[in-house]
Formats: C-alpha cells, sequence, structure tokens
C-alpha cells in the first residue's frame, strides 16, 4: 500500500503548520496499517528524503512518530537508503541525520559512488539474534552476491571518505548550498525549492499564486527542449524529471 507523501509544498492537510502536516503524514501510515490489517503488514518502507516527486524532507516529529506506529503494530521499519546513505546528507545515512532508529536499512550506489555496482542491507541486532543463536537459517543467494571486485571498491570508496573527510565537507557546506538554491525562488517559474544536505529538488511552476504546474506538452518542452540542455551547457548535470510535477534535481 501507498500512504502521502511528505510534499508540504502542495500538502492536502494542514498546509499552513510544517509540524501537524508530519504528524498527520505519518498517522496516515496508520490508517493504512488498521485498513489493510496489522497482521498482513511485515515492514514499512520510507526514504529519509523521498526522491520520487523531487526530494521531499521529513516534516519535525515525522520519523519519531513513523517508529513509534511501527512499534505499536509490531511492524519493521525499512530506511530505503539507495539515494541517501553514504554522505548526500552529510551522514553516512539518512536516518542518523533526521534522528531515527530503523530495522532495515537498504543502501546502494554511493557505497562505492557509483564505481561498481553493490547494493546492500543493513539489519539490527534484534532482527539478526534469532540467526545467531540456535538452528534459524536465512537461506538464500544471489549469483554475484559478495563480489569481490565491487566490495573491494566499496571500502576503497568508504576509507576515501573518511580520509578526504567528505561527510564533513557536506556538513560545512549544506546551509550555503542551500541558501544559494532558494534564491531562485525570484524567478516567476520556481514554486519551491525542498531538500536536504546536497539532495534537492527545484520545482516549476507556471502560477506561482495558484500552484498552476505545466501540462505535458509544457513540461516536455520546458524540461527536455530547453532546461536539460541549458543547464548541462552552464556545467550543471542535473535530472530533469516530468513524472508529476517539473522537478529539476
Amino acid at each position: 500500500f501507498r500512504v502521502p507523501n511528505t510534499n508540504f509544498y502542495r500538502a492536502p492537510e494542514h498546509g499552513d503548520d510544517l509540524t501537524a502536516f508530519g504528524r498527520w503524514a505519518a498517522d496516515q501510515i496508520a490508517v493504512a496499517i488498521e485498513n489493510e490489517g496489522p497482521e498482513t503488514v511485515a515492514a514499512v518502507f520510507l526514504e529519509p528524503v523521498q526522491n520520487a516527486g523531487g526530494c521531499f524532507p521529513p516534516p519535525p516529529g515525522y520519523f519519531e512518530r513513523v517508529r513509534e506506529i511501527c512499534d505499536e503494530y509490531d511492524v519493521l521499519l525499512v530506511s530505503d537508503e539507495v539515494i541517501c546513505a553514504f554522505g548526500r546528507l552529510g551522514e553516512m545515512f539518512g536516518a542518523t541525520r533526521f534522528g531515527y532508529q530503523p530495522d532495515m536499512i537498504t543502501c546502494a550506489k554511493g557505497i562505492t559512488s557509483g564505481y561498481a555496482p553493490l547494493g546492500a542491507m543493513i539489519a539490527s541486532d534484534r532482527l539478526m539474534e534469532p540467526f545467531l543463536q540456535g538452528t534459524n537459517a536465512f537461506n538464500h543467494g544471489y549469483t554475484f552476491g559478495g563480489h569481490p571486485v565491487s566490495t573491494a571498491v566499496a571500502m576503497a570508496n568508504l576509507d576515501i571518505f573518511e580520509n578526504e573527510k567528505v561527510l564533513g565537507n557536506v556538513r560545512d557546506n549544506r546551509d550555503a548550498f542551500r541558501a544559494t538554491l532558494e534564491k531562485l525562488t525570484d524567478l516567476p517559474i520556481v514554486g519551491d525549492v525542498r531538500g536536504d544536505g546536497y539532495f534537492y529538488g527545484i520545482e516549476l511552476v507556471k502560477d506561482k499564486a495558484t500552484k498552476e504546474t505545466f501540462n505535458d506538452e509544457e513540461a516536455e518542452k520546458l524540461l527536455r527542449g530547453y532546461l536539460s540542455k541549458a543547464l548541462y551547457d552552464e556545467g550543471l548535470y542535473c535530472r530533469a524529471d516530468d513524472r508529476g510535477d517539473p522537478v529539476i534535481q
């Protein structure tokens, strides 16, 4: 099942109160679990900053409430960090950035900085305990699991993160990065700038007063017909996405 995202710019409820909106959005997870039947729900998957739709950060208190809900219904909280982990938000994991404790973390991409394909799953001590005691086994296999080249690249990559203080650099500069991007809101076409760390989305609108978005034809012409090339020509390699509202990431 799916629940409402944390897009405060287009909040369907509590559009004038970020904290109240975050509480409402988190509570929709509880509503969905109740509707599905708690005994049928194994886990809730969430990104620290949601990529789909264009970099939605969590409102204050959002993940604290989600953690409470998962504990109440005995449901696992899985932090999908394929995008947010390994420095993008200034911490090794986005869960650290926003102060919540997941039961599992899924990660990839940044673990090797993209130089080799690798994904990983990290489980809490509570989940691993049955497999470390007694005769329980997690029977699984994958053709390229534990690939020595990819894992060696990951180890070297993480050493670079530490030696070159990559995470600290993000933390030192993320406020200036945000402030610079927010200057774009002076443009009549920029409706919202949102995100965290070095992970931001800029939503483009036809009318800032009404938040009217562009239709499919207009978005195609704007994003792929002009902006993508113009940004690239200026040395900016951005993702221009029109799945939903036009957003540049």
